[in-house]
């Protein structure tokens, strides 16, 4: 079982940059592939990226990519997302995921953190 709680959400004015944090609870943290998702408001959950636990090999979707980047900390039990130029569209509440497929399905994820709010003003 993990636990997964976001945190660094926040108001952001277009062009700039925010970092969100997961922390994990758990022995076993570097053993999960852990992603990034968001949901928008009326829109479908969106995947982000994903770092694999073992190899740290990442994946990021098209809208997202040479913009965000994923990475982990498994001494301190942390995912990370940096997010720079960000824009409007991006807002939306931001999701951690842990589970042990590769995957941008987030159905292959196992457990979710509760979210943090992601607003990008124009």
């Amino acid at each position: 079982q993990v636990q997964l709680v976001e945190s660094g959400g926040g108001l952001v004015q277009a062009g700039g940059s925010l970092r969100l944090s997961c922390a994990a609870s758990g022995r076993t943290f570097s053993t999960y592939v852990m992603g990034w998702f968001r949901q928008a408001v009326g829109k479908e959950r969106e995947f982000l990226s994903y770092v694999d636990g073992p190899s740290s090999s990442t994946y990021y979707a098209d809208s997202v990519k040479g913009r965000f980047t994923i990475s982990r900390d498994n001494a301190k039990n942390t995912l990370y997302l940096q997010m720079n130029s960000l824009k409007s569209e991006d807002t939306a509440v931001y999701y951690c995921a842990a589970g042990f497929w590769q995957s941008g399905d987030s159905n292959k994820y196992l457990y979710w953190g509760q979210g943090t709010q992601v607003t990008v003003s124009s």
